[in-house]
């Protein structure tokens, strides 16, 4: 064998060894392939729902010391629609429109004695509010990988801001030669509100805090059903219309006289029912007057609910209302995928 094929072959051997040599050592940022970093544990998703449910409200004539009654003779509706954005397994964003009557009525407490004062004061209102909200929602249960292996049962809880439109309204009196008719109260001045010597109106648009829990139900990988109960604390004592003392009737207009003071109209304007009897028993029982069947009640203003800074209030608190909500969720579709072009 010549001196040159033992160096040809010393060398190639030299080379083989180098090579095992290099493979011992790792460089992940070398030699392995893009495809293979570690990607997201969890794909993000949205969802787009439809709800109905139920409308509750508590205030000067919902009292919240009587919750349980208020809640049931407050019941009204709603209607909602919103966006949510799941960014990760526990945590969700969701935009929200909702569509809610409240009301209530003072005539609703004949039976009541610890709230007699309510129901001399015969106040009743309705009011049709708008609403946006932007909540966080947290779920309990963590969501998988991506949203076709969501849980089968998620329950969470939410909080955030609203921010609604509102306007109270009460029936006028019922005369035989007028029919009765619902009004806007706010513009009226109720409680002298632009008056001088007054407050100025309150808003048409105000702001809450919203606090709720609910339960989602996956149907199947594009549908889900919800159902939840959220209490928004908002910033205004004028869902109803009252939120201070009687005005002075001389400051006032007409429709405003006959709107803020009700204590004197002997049928509800809102239930229709004679009121005259459990007046009577009132003004025999708490104001001293004579047992006398024929004492007309109405005959005069009643102390209390007459003067200037009598309290037309019964609350210290804000106003606020629950929205309960049963809703069908739509899973949106990922992203399209483009076929590949041959």
């Amino acid at each position: 064998m010549t001196k040159r094929i033992k160096l040809i072959m010393i060398a190639l051997l030299l080379l083989g060894g180098a090579k095992e040599s290099v493979g011992q050592f790792k460089f992940p940022s070398l030699f392995k392939k893009n495809n293979n970093v570690r990607r997201s544990i969890f794909q993000p998703y949205s969802s787009v729902g439809v709800g109905v449910g139920t409308s509750h409200y508590y205030g000067d004539l919902a009292p919240y010391r009587d919750v349980l009654g208020s809640t049931f003779k407050t019941l009204r509706w709603n209607v909602s629609a919103n966006y949510t954005r799941h960014f990760t397994p526990r945590l969700s964003g969701r935009i929200g429109l909702a569509f809610a009557r409240l009301g209530a009525d003072d005539n609703l407490m004949e039976k009541k004695d610890n709230y007699v004062n309510n129901y001399i004061r015969n106040l009743h209102f309705r009011n049709d509010v708008k609403e946006l909200s932007v909540v966080g929602i947290y779920n309990f249960t963590p969501g998988n990988r991506s949203y076709n292996r969501r849980p089968q049962v998620q329950p969470y809880i939410f909080t955030g801001l609203v921010l609604f439109a509102h306007n109270p309204r009460a029936k006028t009196p019922a005369f035989p030669e007028t029919p009765s008719t619902w009004v806007s109260l706010q513009p009226i001045g109720t409680e002298g509100q632009g008056q001088p010597g007054y407050g100025q109106p309150y808003s048409l648009v105000q702001a809450g805090i919203p606090l709720g829990l609910g339960i989602r139900y996956k149907i199947n990988d594009r549908w889900d059903v919800s159902a939840e109960g959220g209490l928004r604390f908002t910033f205004t004592k004028y869902l109803d219309d009252v939120g201070g003392d009687y005005a002075d009737p001389n400051d006032l207009s007409p429709e405003a006289q006959l709107m803020g003071n009700r204590t004197l109209e002997a049928i509800a304007a809102r239930t229709g029912k004679d009121r005259t009897e459990r007046v009577r028993r009132f003004l025999v029982e708490q104001r001293g007057f004579p047992n006398d069947p024929g004492l007309d009640p109405f005959g005069q203003p009643i102390s209390g609910f007459a003067d200037r800074g009598d309290n037309r209030s019964t609350s210290t608190l804000p106003d606020s209302y629950i929205l309960t909500s049963f809703t069908i969720h739509y899973i949106l579709p990922g992203k399209i995928k483009c076929p590949p072009i041959r």
